[in-house]
């Protein structure tokens, strides 16, 4: 029994509920996220006894799906990043699938049409031709082409793969080689909007991931959404005898003797195992363990979301809006912090998941359209209930002002919509403050001060979709198959 459960039974009326799971695992495994799903199969495949617990009646985690008045919605998922074509042999994605024993097929990613970043004055395309987007911002930048290949080469010459480095901000390394500070905010709004827990600036690290996840590679998408991806690692973890269990939620860690021994579920009962491998984030992780692991040293993210999704009743290049994905900021500065209001409609994303090259033309039943920006956390969690709603009509609206210059008017198609907050992620995520992007400072090598109790996923640093998978299976190669 855990230390923060011995002493005198009578005292703790909560202790006669806690039962015994027979089985003892070689790993737990918490949240069936992407990494928490990538890291089971990893290990069931070399016949580890795993278990995944998941509290919610669903995978995913920040990616996942749910069904709606009769409408599939994709949450979380803009799009893959790390886009490779089918028999690429090098990159993330090709070692991703060799790793999992996947093929390409069971992915079944399409690439995008072409997305842009937008600032007052100036546009940056890209659609997954490197070079081409190398050669399009030389042309909008020309006095800072020199500059900037060479930043292109320090990102090619960095080692992202380094789990021993320490944080450096980008804002400061591109300020060093780039002299224009509206190229350094056009080059990092996508990648901030895509993976900074940071206010104001990103570590150089995730920069790097980003740029060459969004830039270099870019962007793709299963016809299907993310539950093509969802459901398939899910059943190749179960045919290699993993236990899935939802509604599973973990209480507690169980610390002995300054090791992880097991977890208590929030119905009581006490499963063992020889490792925890947690993906709920750190702070949250730091507070399943009680007392054993005090939690002043770490903080927890600020950074958080609005999205609205709208459904239409026709394809969205039908209204002559062709683009994939659209960054826009409509000043001149780029501001990525929690805002003051409600939230930041300066800036945002415009995403749709109907501009992609499915195979043989494919085109999705409904028009889809979603909008992004920056929320407060504080806000949308204190809101007393009977004005949550109307407040979430009013900023969607004013969202959706902002977001106007940038796509054409298709408010009269609207037949559906759907609007999440960082009050909705934090229900379904557990994250603290609704924080999209976890903890500011990463633990890159995924360890903890407590034996056999490992993190993976958003705070361990790996970013996206593919980044969130190759998290679980590097702290499963690292720590839990060696």
């Amino acid at each position: 029994m855990s230390q923060c459960l011995r002493g005198d039974l009578s005292k703790s009326p909560n202790l006669v509920e806690i039962r015994i799971d027979q089985v003892k695992y070689d790993t737990i495994i918490i949240g069936a996220g992407m990494s928490g799903l990538a890291a089971g199969i990893r290990l069931a495949y070399y016949e580890k006894s795993v278990c995944i617990l998941e509290r919610h009646t669903t995978i995913g985690g920040l990616n996942s799906f749910y069904r709606l008045r009769d409408r599939n919605y994709d949450v979380g998922l803009h799009a893959v990043t790390n886009y490779a074509a089918p028999g690429t042999r090098t990159g993330p994605l090709a070692k991703l699938l060799k790793q999992l024993r996947l093929r390409w097929d069971d992915f079944d990613l399409s690439p995008q049409k072409g997305s842009t970043v937008v600032f007052p004055g100036h546009k940056l395309a890209f659609d997954n031709d490197y070079e081409k987007f190398l050669d399009d911002v030389c042309a909008e930048f020309p006095e800072q082409a020199d500059n900037f290949r060479r930043l292109v080469q320090q990102v090619e010459d960095f080692n992202e793969l380094d789990l021993s480095q320490k944080p450096v901000s980008a804002r400061k390394v591109l300020g060093e080689v780039l002299t224009d500070p509206l190229l350094i905010d056009m080059l990092l709004c996508p990648l901030m909007f895509y993976g900074s827990a940071l206010p104001h600036d990103m570590d150089f690290n995730q920069f790097v991931i980003m740029f060459k996840s969004i830039f270099k590679e870019g962007f793709g998408r299963p016809y299907d959404g993310v539950r093509q991806i969802l459901k398939t690692l899910t059943r190749h973890f179960k045919s290699l005898g993993g236990d899935l269990k939802l509604r599973h939620g973990v209480q507690e860690i169980i610390i002995r003797n300054g090791k992880a021994v097991g977890v208590i579920t929030d119905d009581g009962t006490e499963i063992e195992a020889e490792n925890v491998l947690s993906s709920a984030g750190v702070v949250e992780t730091y507070r399943m363990c009680g007392q054993n692991l005090p939690t002043d040293d770490v903080k927890h993210g600020e950074v958080s979301f609005n999205e609205a999704i709208f459904v239409l009743d026709q394809q969205p290049h039908q209204l002559g809006h062709d683009e994939t994905i659209v960054f826009y900021n409509n000043e001149e500065k780029f501001h990525y912090e929690p805002p003051n209001d409600p939230c930041d409609v300066r800036s945002g994303i415009i995403c749709s998941p109907n501009n992609f090259q499915y195979a043989d033309d494919q085109e999705l039943e409904d028009g889809f359209i979603r909008i992004t920006a920056l929320a407060n956390p504080d806000y949308w969690m204190n809101l007393p209930d009977e004005d949550y709603y109307k407040q979430k009509e009013v900023w969607t609206e004013k969202t959706v002002e902002s977001a106007q210059h940038h796509i054409p008017n298709f408010r009269d198609h609207v037949i559906d919509v759907d609007v999440f907050t960082p009050r909705t992620i934090k229900k379904f995520t557990g994250h603290l403050n609704g924080a999209v992007y976890g903890a500011p400072v990463k633990v890159l090598d995924g360890s903890t001060p407590i034996d056999n109790l490992y993190l993976c996923g958003t705070d361990q640093g790996f970013l996206g979709i593919i980044g969130s998978m190759l998290s679980g299976i590097t702290m499963a190669n690292n720590h839990l198959l060696r």
